[in-house]
């Protein structure tokens, strides 16, 4: 019943002509191996494997010698199938004795790096597919799967096992797949690993046979069909092998697993059916009737029947065929015509991939490429090969269309010609083969969330309009790369899927926000379970007062669990954040009404971690009699604001009398009042920027404070006010006209806020003041420039230019002191200090500023679909409109700075 799908007769010349000028590889090998040409010439084949297997002996280098020994093993091969003296078996048998040699020394260098005198024993290579069952392709990569025994691994003595095991792994990788001057040993795939999306490199025995006995899927049973205990410690692998075997092998199925295995199988027809039409392209492996059918068709019926009949655990496909046959499970016909088609697809395969050493299994497109494959397959051109494929194809399917209709559990057989590529090319994706073959992880349980036959079945429900969506994107491949890190982070899936379904208005939400909103987007791959924040319609709302936040933020935290606090602060924030920002693209709210209510948002978190930062610190420190922690905001978040990628500038201050720095506190561990409080800033910066477990909240900055960066993280009230009356810089004292108190004793922001006024009311010369403005202006736009013409915070003619305006007739006329700076410039307008239109130009620049900062981060114009959202948001009809409105807006701008600083402005 063996086919061996060769040429009768044995011809050397042919083999070598062939070689020569049907293939590149081939040809260029030949020249480089003069010695192993002229053995093959004279048909010295036994000879030749010889010479091969020894190409890279006395070459120190492990890397090196392997390099020449796959390539002198690959002319010989090639050249001895080519040549008809050759058949399958030995080829392929040949091909995976090197990989096991190969994988094995790779091994063994890689443990002797850190342990150069010890053993290799403790880390084992189970080779998988056509690998583990001594099949392997022309050119092919392996599947191993990299095991290890924690206590007996070779390793240095300060090295933990699971470290030193990565190290292994990766020189493993490192050795046998990098592509050098000398080429490359093996592509090496590591995806098959138990919980790949997960789990490190190289996994330890017992974790493996836990994945194994408790949470494996069918495609992994499947898979271990044709394990095999090939490299490294091959005692242990083996045993490890034995103690799977009843995973492998199950005495009885339920229909649940028989139908796992039927939607498996029809998966090659769902998702691999890019060239079923036998002609130019068709994939020989992935095709209607192609390699793999063949062995599916085998494996399925191994699966049902090899738990009770161990004579059916073979891992070689032929011989599965055969034990099948002799079994009376499949018939002897069936066996036959099966088998030798698998061999001479398998023959031509290896053709295929001797033209230039690739791993592909696509028949050429082009005419004169399809032409030489032929040659090289014994055909005279490439329509007689198309009719030989067609022939076999046809046999194949037919077969493995009868198996489908028993086990699948619709009974449906897939058998038209669109493919999920053309599906997708005819969405707009660019490479769609390329987008089919990611959509088919999404369907293998690489993902956790998608291992349940429920989540798989609700996920195929909304995967059509997932698509849809996905291809509407303003940048597909950054959208779907969005989306499957979403789907990475569900630990479970299938109530979302449901939700999605149910509410389809929800599932154009999200893709919105994958597709327009790339901030959003990485926090909802960061933070899966945001998505449950937009389940109830209150996230669709702006939330309230900064004392109705506050209350929302503490509220369920029970006891005195300050790192519960701090999480759930955290998770409580970025749910708020988050909402906020898909009300933005939404177009729920003015970008400034958001910008508000993100400023209530971290005002309210000072608050409730302030608090809590300051009774923790307590517990061991006191306090200091009659002195409290004031926090004053400045900047945006002092005017009340915020975008979502502003940072909170903050100045820390303490309260209290004169002597508050000098008095100790009452604590079991007192310390001085300067010291106390520098600390328990410190506490609350922590606390609000140091990532948890839930995440990070806010940068917080606090180079504003007296002296900068030099100067201590806090000081006191009277300390400030000193510093700001006798030492500050102008530019300070502009900062100051967008200061807030926001956190302390309700007297103690009130006497802040005197100081601050203080300030501001300062009489000024009004020439110097302009001096000092105009110059800090030029020596920001020196260094920082716009990022992109979207940046209208830098950009002359912008925000920054209208801030600068303002705070200087703020000082220079003590008017319109409002930290809000739309409100300020709207009382400069009314005082006749600035000419009307200005508020206007501000609302329109900073509410295009909110939406940036989502859509268009860099600065930079966001793609074409994205532009009607940020045209929208800021109440323009078209992104036309808007470029036109922000021209306008700076043109006023710069003829205000014209009016009043008497220079013209560039914009």
């Amino acid at each position: 019943m063996r086919g061996t799908g060769v040429r009768h007769g044995i011809d050397w010349a042919e083999g070598l002509a062939l070689a020569r000028h049907h293939t590149t590889f081939l040809a260029r090998a030949l020249d480089r191996q003069p010695d192993l040409a002229a053995l093959l010439a004279q048909g010295r084949m036994d000879e030749a494997l010889a010479w091969a297997r020894q190409a890279g002996s006395g070459v120190s280098d492990v890397g090196v010698a392997l390099r020449r020994e796959r390539l002198a093993l690959a002319l010989a091969l090639a050249v001895g199938d080519l040549a008809g003296a050759l058949p399958l078996m030995r080829v392929v048998q040949e091909l995976s004795g090197f990989a096991d040699r190969a994988l094995d020394a790779a091994i063994a260098a890689a443990m002797a790096r850190r342990a150069p005198d010890a053993e290799p024993v403790g880390f084992s290579a189970i080779a998988l597919g056509k690998h583990g069952a001594q099949e392997l392709n022309y050119s092919s990569d392996i599947d191993p799967i990299l095991l290890y025994d924690p206590e007996v691994l070779p390793r240095r003595a300060r090295d933990e096992p699971g470290e030193a095991a990565q190290r292994v792994a990766r020189g493993v990788v490192e050795l046998l797949s990098t592509i050098t001057d000398e080429g490359y040993v093996f592509r090496i795939d590591l995806r098959l690993r138990p919980a790949s999306e997960v789990s490190p490199l190289a996994i330890p025995f017992e974790g493996a046979i836990t994945h194994y006995e408790s949470s494996a899927l069918a495609w992994e049973r499947a898979a271990y069909i044709r394990a095999r205990a090939a490299s490294g410690d091959v005692a242990r692998g083996q045993a490890f092998l034995d103690t799977i075997r009843p995973f492998v092998w199950r005495r009885s199925l339920d229909f649940g697993a028989i139908a796992e295995i039927g939607r498996l199988t029809a998966r090659i027809r769902d998702h691999y059916a890019a060239g079923q039409q036998v002609g130019p392209g068709y994939d020989l492996k992935r095709g209607r009737g192609g390699i793999r059918e063949v062995e599916f068709f085998a494996q399925t019926h191994q699966l049902i029947h090899g738990g009770r009949n161990p004579a059916l655990r073979l891992r070689g496909t032929r011989a599965a065929l055969d034990a099948l046959a002799e079994a009376g499970i499949i018939a002897e016909d069936d066996a036959l015509v099966m088998g030798q088609s698998y061999d001479r697809l398998r023959v031509l395969e290896h053709r295929l991939q001797m033209v230039a050493d690739q791993q592909t299994h696509a028949l050429p497109v082009q005419e004169a490429a399809l032409a030489g494959v032929a040659r090289l397959c014994g055909h005279a051109d490439g329509a007689a090969l198309i009719k030989e494929v067609q022939g076999i194809s046809q046999a194949v399917a037919q077969r493995f269309d009868a198996l489908l209709a028993i086990i699948s559990p619709t009974g449906a057989v897939a058998v038209d010609n669109r493919s999920l590529a053309d599906d997708l090319a005819a969405l707009g994706f660019a490479d769609a083969p390329a987008v089919a073959r990611r959509v088919e992880a999404w369907d293998s349980g690489a993902f956790r969330a998608l291992r349940s036959d429920e989540a798989r079945a609700a996920f195929a429900r909304v995967r059509p309009h997932l698509l849809q969506a996905l291809a509407e994107a303003p940048d597909p491949d950054h959208a779907l790369a969005r989306w499957e890190r979403l789907l990475a982070a569900l630990p479970s899936a299938i109530n979302v899927f449901r939700l999605l379904e149910a509410r389809p208005g929800l599932m154009a939400v999200v893709m919105r926000v994958l597709a327009h909103a790339p901030t959003l987007a990485e926090d909802l791959a960061r933070r899966a379970d945001l998505l449950d924040t937009l389940i109830d319609h209150s996230a669709f709302a702006l939330p309230g007062t900064v004392d109705e936040i506050r209350a929302e933020l503490a509220r369920g935290e029970v006891g005195d669990d300050y790192q519960r606090l701090l999480d759930a602060v955290r998770r409580k924030v970025g749910e708020l954040r988050f909402a906020l920002g898909v009300q933005l693209v939404e177009g729920l709210h003015p970008p400034l009404a958001v910008a508000a209510a993100l400023s209530r948002v971290a005002e309210a978190a000072i608050a409730v971690l302030g608090s809590a930062t300051e009774a923790e610190f307590a517990r061991v420190h006191g306090h200091v009699p009659d002195a409290r922690l004031v926090v004053l905001g400045l900047g945006r978040l002092g005017g009340g604001a915020l975008t979502h990628a502003s940072d909170l500038d903050l100045v820390f201050l303490f309260g209290g009398p004169e002597d508050a720095y000098a008095r100790e506190s009452d604590g079991g561990r007192p310390i001085g009042g300067t010291l106390y409080f520098n600390r328990l800033a410190q506490r609350v910066i922590a606390a609000l920027s140091v990532p948890t477990a839930a995440g990070a909240l806010y940068e917080v900055d606090t180079r504003l404070r007296p002296s900068g960066a030099q100067g201590p993280i806090a000081v006191s009230l009277d300390s400030f006010e000193r510093y700001q009356r006798e030492d500050a810089w102008t530019w300070e004292h502009m900062a100051l006209c967008r200061a807030r108190p926001l956190f302390g004793r309700a007297d103690d922001r009130a006497a802040l806020a005197a100081i601050v006024a203080r300030v501001l009311h300062h009489p000024r010369e009004a020439g110097a003041l302009r001096t000092d403005v105009l110059a800090m202006r030029e020596e920001m736009a020196r260094h920082k420039p716009a990022k992109g013409p979207l940046d209208v915070k830098l950009a002359r003619g912008g925000l920054v230019d209208l801030e600068f305006l303002a705070h200087f007739l703020q000082l220079r006329d003590h008017v319109a002191l409002e930290p809000d700076l739309g409100a300020a410039v709207l009382a400069l307008e009314a005082a006749g200090l600035l000419p009307p239109g200005l508020r206007a130009a501000h609302d329109l620049l900073a509410g295009l500023l909110v939406v940036v900062r989502l859509v268009a981060p860099d600065g930079m114009f966001p793609p074409p679909a994205s532009r009607a959202i940020v045209a929208r948001a800021c109440g323009q009809a078209s992104w036309d409109a808007l470029l036109d409105a922000v021209a306008g807006a700076r043109h006023r701008i710069a003829a205000a700075w014209q009016q009043v600083f008497g220079q013209s402005l560039e914009t």
